[in-house]
Parts: C-alpha cells; structure tokens; sequence
C-alpha cells in the first residue's frame, strides 16, 4: 500500500463517519465495499448517533452533506475520492444538500450515489 493523499481523504471520511454515527464505522463500511450495496436500503437515521435527537430542518440538511462528503471519501477506488480541496470548500460553501426525500426516508445508497 502506498500512502498518498487519497489515504488522507479516506481517513477524513472515516472520522466524519465516526462522529456522525457515534461510534466506529467499520461494519457500515465493509457493508458499503460489498458487492450488496445496492440492495442495502439503511436508513440514514438508524445509522447516525441514536443518543442524540433526530435532526430536522437545517441540521437534518448538514447532517446529510456531512454524511454524502464522507461516504465519497471512503470509495474503495482511491481516484474516485474527492480531493481534501473540494472536501474543504463542499463543507464551507454553506450550501445545505436538497433532497427530494425527507429526512427520515434518505438512504445510505442514495447518499453514496449508488442509486437503483
């Protein structure tokens, strides 16, 4: 393995995960590398922090950027990772993600781009 910056990016995705979900991502992740993934249908609020009240409004819109940027930090192709650059402006643009779903009904697969 060599380190490169994509190796950052990933380790940045893993943290984000880490703090959304409160608690270490690592089945979520293996669950997202498998070939399975389009037939997962996790609901983003049953994977982020159970001890904390469900977001709503702005939060639930931060709360689902947050969780898209880090998802595409931890692609398993490292040239499919953004660059900590685009990651940096994404998350001080200040511009909220728009869903057509709400909050309660967004997926994980929806989130990571893969739609079915």
């Amino acid at each position: 393995m060599r380190v490169t910056e994509k190796c950052d990016v990933y380790s940045f995705g893993v943290v984000a995960l880490e703090i959304m979900m409160g608690k270490h991502p690592g089945d979520l992740l293996a669950s997202l590398s498998s070939s399975l993934m389009m037939d997962l249908q996790m609901l983003l609020k049953d994977e982020i922090d159970q001890r904390l009240r469900p977001p709503s409004g702005e939060l639930a819109k931060a709360v689902a950027l947050v969780v898209t940027i880090a998802l595409a930090c931890t692609r398993n192709a490292p040239d499919s990772r953004p660059t900590m650059r685009y990651v940096a402006q994404e998350l001080s643009a200040n511009k909220l993600a728009c869903f057509s779903e709400p909050f309660g009904m967004l997926t994980l697969t929806k989130l990571a781009g893969f739609q079915k």
